[in-house]
């Protein structure tokens, strides 16, 4: 009897797991209809704030990647962009939109970004760039401020890492002043002084805002949210799932 019962279980586990990979599947969804359009009428995402990502600047005119022939405005491929990982001629970028109050996007950055990191990144496959939402509330902007502040001390992965190893399983974790300090410490942030003066500065909540407007105009209304090989990809979904996603955006890329 009880055999039975275990594999009754097994069954529905296993018919669990494959509805979820099919639902995953139908997350693979064109939201590009959007996304063409913005292209062609020149929109781009928020800058990164500072003189590196100053557009008018001719260092970072030299020294800036920018999107292929194919490939969407959002894509940066910008030289030392501190929210990128991974080589700037990888074959493929995904692109990953962010909250830092969603429960989803601290699943994500536990569990699977390290995997991906791991298989993709560090083998040169695949480039990830960050964008950020603030879908949350008032102290899901400032997170994001906190995170480009982290940034501009070359420690914005290391910050999203110490945020979404805190995050609680479900809900939306509270992100006061003093708690993104301690995030920052955590992260190992060298100038604590500089970074909590940034929580404050413009120029950085203003490119955050930039973002997130941006990322409304693109149809992203969801976290966490990517875009890889043309396709798009919603949720924090299972590492098999991620790798038969970038798989295909590689063998697409060629």
């Amino acid at each position: 009897m009880k055999s039975h019962q275990q594999a009754a279980r097994l069954r529905q586990a296993r018919q669990r797991r494959n509805r979820r990979v099919a639902i995953a599947a139908g997350a693979v969804v064109a939201f590009l209809g959007v996304v063409l359009a913005a292209q062609l009428t020149g929109g781009r995402a928020g800058p990164i704030a500072g003189p590196a990502a100053d557009p008018s600047s001719p260092a970072a005119s030299a020294s800036a990647g920018g999107a292929r022939a194919g490939e969407f405005a959002f894509v940066r491929r910008q030289h030392s962009d501190p929210m990128a990982v991974g080589a700037v001629d990888a074959p493929v970028v995904l692109v990953q939109w962010t909250d830092m109050r969603c429960p989803f996007c601290a699943v994500f950055n536990r569990e699977t970004l390290p995997v991906l990191q791991r298989e993709y990144v560090d083998t040169g496959k695949v480039r990830i760039e960050i964008h950020d939402v603030a879908f949350f509330g008032e102290q899901s902007e400032d997170g994001a401020v906190a995170a480009r502040a982290a940034a501009e001390q070359g420690r914005f992965f290391e910050y999203l890492a110490a945020a979404y190893r805190d995050a609680p399983d479900k809900g939306h974790p509270d992100l006061p002043r003093e708690r993104l300090v301690a995030f920052a410490e955590k992260a190992g942030v060298p100038d604590l002084g500089r970074f909590t003066a940034d929580l404050d500065d413009a120029g950085l909540r203003a490119a955050a805002r930039s973002s997130n407007s941006e990322a409304g105009r693109l149809g992203v209304t969801t976290v966490p949210f990517f875009v890889a090989g043309g396709t798009s990809l919603s949720g924090a979904q299972p590492i098999a799932v991620f790798r038969q996603y970038l798989d295909a955006a590689i063998a697409k890329a060629g």
